[in-house]
């Protein structure tokens, strides 16, 4: 795929085919992950890769139900202390925005699914995947690939413009605000 195809493609898909992640498709995701550039270079980004049945149910109790049917679930995780800090703002968070960004468009461009999840309890997460204290559990997707839902995410799509983009001008400032 064209950059711009994947980029445009990317959607967040919140219901997957009873169907395994290929071993290769995983891998090739978790690469550009780890190819993400980061505070310093010190890479404090860390994934958890979650197939266990049980242990995806378990994760889904604790907040979207609908990523019980997804085969993979990533959890994305870092310890602050590998990353940097300026002027009160923690880079560790930017360092796993980049990193999982290109986790899930890498996902798109190998055909597979994701949801990037921000709102969970982190107390729970880090629980239920034995997370030591010092690491900050930072977002969390489903990867698989997308049932096919297309008059569902029609609906959903329409209803809240996922599809519509603000034009450039209304979000770039030349020179100053």
């Amino acid at each position: 795929m064209e950059f711009m195809d994947v980029v445009t493609s990317r959607k967040s898909v919140r219901d997957y085919e009873d169907k395994p992640v290929e071993e290769e498709k995983l891998t090739a995701v978790l690469e550009a992950a780890r190819w993400a550039p980061s505070w310093a270079n010190k890479q404090a980004t860390r994934y958890i890769v979650v197939t266990d049945r049980k242990r995806i149910e378990d994760l889904c109790n604790m907040f979207m139900g609908f990523v019980k049917k997804a085969p993979v679930v990533i959890v994305a995780c870092a310890n602050p202390k590998d990353s940097g800090s300026r002027n009160g703002m923690d880079y560790y968070l930017v360092d796993v925005g980049i990193s999982m960004q290109q986790l899930v468009l890498a996902a798109t461009n190998v055909g597979l699914g994701t949801c990037w999840i921000g709102g969970f309890d982190e107390d729970r997460v880090k629980k239920a995947l034995g997370i030591a204290e010092n690491i900050k559990v930072v977002a969390l997707t489903p990867l698989g690939y997308a049932a096919d839902t297309s008059m569902k995410n029609k609906l959903v799509r329409s209803t809240v413009g996922a599809d519509k983009r603000k034009p450039l001008e209304e979000i770039v400032h030349r020179e100053k605000w």
